[in-house]
């Protein structure tokens, strides 16, 4: 042993008298290979009419076309919001080591992140100078008081922008403290990352009612002519602003000698095509041309970047223009006719899909043609359609695609859960998996007990949780001898043990869940039962798999209050039967809103859909059931579930606060009660003999609400919240694809 020590000792210290060695004779790691223009400013990127290029030495030497592929970067953890930049070294090298062995050669972040980010690229690339892992810069404009003033000129809205972009050029370059401000990364940054820096990406979505306004408040204003960008002859007032905007940023850059291509941020909404097709004025409103904006002095060159999502706005289903591609399953690729109409638009420039994707969530938003959702797909789904939209991107001769996006994002809200989230400050404190927006990442960010308990029909897994962690319940009802529940920051937990091996074919399983005064009597499904003690809020059903669901109290039903003659009176009214005894509704969410001319061009129909459905499978992710939605799983006499926190009526489980019975409010906003816990009635149906569960004769079984204790919990804060890491299927299909693509477009004449 001793003598092993011996050689390793020798062996190190002959590395590092050779490493030494090797640094004076000049036998160093290469360096990252950099094009010097003949005036001092360094580049390793460059736009060159519709190319986007890169210098390369290690083969042909000179400027080569690339295909960009790339991810969207975050810069928050569960359990905080935007600004308060959690993320450690650890983090961000971590992702970094698992975006590159994705294929990617790009992250792109929107706004400056803390020092760590720079600090950590410039120490993970450091060790692979001849293939480092760029980055592109966003640099976040005045959105909000851009929405609230409606004039892009207005000074203070001017001004604070060109101090971000101060602050973001500092920070690529580590040149800068910038101060403690509330929402907003501060620190000392110190470490050079521009060498790393593939482009900028300035602004956000533009808001068209804001653009409009601009342009008819300004249009007297002069074309803007700046040092190194300049607004053209045809350019309306905003894109004129905008080009001082782009000069702005690249005179605080060439004070580093170094010049990046440039693009502003752009989506559908304001692009430079017609969309007759598109029921909502405002998504069709006006345009901003990046063609609009030409450099002047800038080698380093200019692009087009565009968000562009296959469900939104809803032309991709309504515009028949688009319907000339032929899916090959009987439909229409209107994403793909888009992406073609739009390069074909944009010739002159290098055109790049800087977001696009679906999320692997419960809940949807929108519906897009061929399936491809915004939400209503598991983690195998999304890759599929994920990859398909790459291809579609590629194949269709575009300068890169940068999916969206990396990592699960908690506190996200989308349209129709906002209004059901509640306390709207606690979002990040749990995951509501009905709001599509959280679930966009490659990187699952699991809830606390997703990687201890796995819905797969054995409670064998929840023997490790701690004590007190889970409340157990022996002969609840006929038919169920032991029920056990838990929780974590997005699911509740039940386990159950019956009397009888459970048949899908044969029997359901019915849970009732009462939290707060009020409610109903699901008498239809009762089924001869009598329900004393309370009423329920929410039913839980388990069946055959197109039969099992979670159902909602009509009294309660707060999709009917927000959508019926409560709320946007968008629903038809029902018509009741008395005679026929009382069931509990379908779980829904709206997905687009009732409209009609002349508040549009043409009528668009109130659409909803049927999210309390509860897949069969496996949520263990090396199970060959394996189904990242996966609610419920059985096994013989063993039946498991995990329930999402807003389909039984909470708008903030880390609070105990649940949607209540009082009237809506004005402006159509819900109140919530906050409440001690959950109360949990389970009964065995026998559905093939059409009666009541056995042993005896149980037609007339009393369920006493009162005898059941609740499940109660403690409540937590953000620093409360656990979750835990996992690469989704998404990533693998991803990778998948990536590395198949190469980063240099094949048979590319260098320069």
């Amino acid at each position: 042993m001793k003598r092993k020590k011996r050689w390793l000792l020798a062996g190190a210290a002959l590395l590092a008298l050779f490493g030494g060695a090797a640094a004076i004779l000049g036998f160093s790691r290469p360096e990252m290979a950099v094009y010097e223009s003949g005036s001092g400013i360094s580049m390793k990127f460059k736009a060159s009419g519709p190319r986007f290029v890169q210098y390369r030495e290690n083969e042909e030497p000179g400027w080569h076309d690339m295909f960009v592929k790339g991810v969207n970067l975050g810069a928050t953890v569960p359990g905080y919001f935007p600004g308060e930049l959690p993320a450690t070294e650890e983090d961000y090298l971590r992702w970094f080591q698992q975006i590159d062995e994705m294929g990617a050669n790009v992250i792109r972040v929107y706004t400056i992140h803390q020092p760590l980010f720079y600090s950590a690229l410039v120490k993970y690339n450091e060790e692979r100078p001849e293939d480092p892992l760029y980055f592109m810069q966003g640099i976040w404009s005045p959105e909000e008081q851009l929405i609230e003033e409606q004039d892009a000129y207005a000074e203070h809205i001017h001004q604070a922008f060109k101090q971000e972009i101060g602050k973001a050029v500092g920070a690529v370059y580590g040149d800068i403290t910038i101060e403690p401000s509330p929402g907003a990364a501060s620190g000392t940054y110190t470490d050079n990352a521009g060498p790393y820096l593939m482009a900028w990406h300035i602004g956000t979505e533009w808001d068209p009612a804001m653009v409009k306004n601009t342009n008819e408040k300004h249009s007297d204003v002069p074309l803007y002519q700046g040092d190194y960008f300049a607004a053209t002859e045809e350019a309306s007032p905003f894109e004129s602003w905008l080009a001082g905007i782009v000069d702005h940023t690249a005179a605080q850059e060439i004070k580093y000698g170094w010049q990046h291509p440039m693009a502003f941020t752009n989506w559908v909404t304001t692009d430079v095509l017609e969309h007759p097709g598109e029921p909502l004025f405002e998504e069709d409103m006006v345009s901003v041309d990046a063609r609009h904006v030409e450099p002047v002095n800038w080698e380093a060159g200019y692009f087009a970047a565009f968000h562009v999502y296959p469900y939104y706005p809803d032309f991709f289903r309504t515009d028949k223009t688009l319907q000339t591609i032929e899916d090959g399953e009987g439909g229409f690729n209107t994403y793909r006719a888009y992406l073609r109409r739009l390069k074909q638009e944009i010739k002159e420039l290098p055109v790049m899909i800087t977001e696009y994707g679906v999320p692997s969530s419960k809940g949807l938003s929108h519906h897009g043609p061929g399936g491809r959702d915004q939400g209503g797909h598991n983690e195998q789904e999304q890759g599929e359609i994920n990859v398909s939209l790459t291809r579609d991107i590629y194949e269709e001769g575009y300068a890169g695609a940068i999916l969206f996006m990396w990592q699960d994002e908690w506190f996200k809200k989308t349209w129709n859960t906002m209004p059901l989230e509640l306390p709207a400050d606690r979002r990040a404190y749990w995951l509501n998996v009905l709001t599509n927006e959280k679930m966009f990442g490659v990187l699952a960010m699991e809830p606390g007990k997703a990687s201890l308990l796995h819905v797969d029909g054995s409670l064998d897994d929840w023997d490790q949780l701690g004590e007190g962690e889970a409340m157990e319940w022996m002969s609840p009802s006929s038919g169920v001898q032991r029920m056990k529940v838990t929780h974590d920051e997005a699911y509740l937990y039940v386990g159950l043990e019956l009397d009888r091996s459970f048949d899908p074919l044969q029997h359901t399983l019915w849970i009732g869940a009462d939290t707060q005064a009020g409610g109903d009597i699901p008498v239809k499904e009762l089924d001869g039962r009598s329900l004393i003690g309370g009423k329920l809020e929410t039913l839980i059903q388990l069946a055959g798999d197109e039969d099992s669901q979670v159902k909602i109290a009509p009294s309660y039903n707060f999709h009917k209050r927000l959508y019926g003659k409560e709320g946007y009176w968008m629903l038809p009214e029902e018509d009741v039967k008395a005679k026929e005894p009382l069931s509990f509704d379908p779980w829904k969410l709206g997905i687009s809103l009732m409209m009609s001319p002349p508040d549009t061009r043409f009528a668009h129909p109130f659409v909803d859909e049927v999210v309390g459905d509860l897949k069969r499978g496996s949520s263990n992710p090396d199970n060959p059931d394996f189904d990242s939605l996966a609610a419920w799983q059985y096994k013989e006499q063993v039946l498991e579930l995990r329930i999402p926190w807003m389909l039984l009526g909470f708008a903030d489980p880390s609070s105990h606060q649940a949607i209540d019975y009082s009237p809506m409010e004005s402006r159509r906003a819900f109140r919530t009660s906050a409440v001690e816990g959950i109360t949990l009635i389970p009964w065995l149906q026998d559905r093939g003999a059409g009666k009541a569960a056995k042993p005896k004769d149980s037609s007339g079984e009393v369920l006493d609400v009162k005898s059941v204790s609740p499940y109660v919990w403690k409540g937590w804060e953000g620093v409360d919240v656990k979750y835990s890491e996992r690469l989704k299927q998404s990533y693998a299909a991803m990778q998948a694809y990536f590395t198949s693509v190469p980063d240099i477009y094949p048979n590319a004449n260098p320069e």
